[in-house]
């Protein structure tokens, strides 16, 4: 869950930094969102979130 709300705040600080500096349109927005809803409740969301808990891992073995 912690990692699913960080993703989630790291997202929604990438998009408002596209939508603030790279002049990207408040309609392109809405359109990822509902992009991400639907694609949410497909049967490719478990893949999409085994994935995304793997590159987490990834990231998060990385020693410096």
């Amino acid at each position: 869950m912690i990692l699913s709300i960080s993703g989630v705040v790291l997202l929604g600080i990438v998009v408002f930094l596209f939508f603030r500096k790279d002049g990207m349109k408040a309609s392109h927005g809405l359109v990822c969102s509902l992009f991400g809803f639907y694609l949410s409740s497909t049967a490719i969301a478990p893949s999409i979130r085994a994935g995304g808990a793997s590159l987490a891992s990834l990231l998060g073995g990385i020693r410096f």
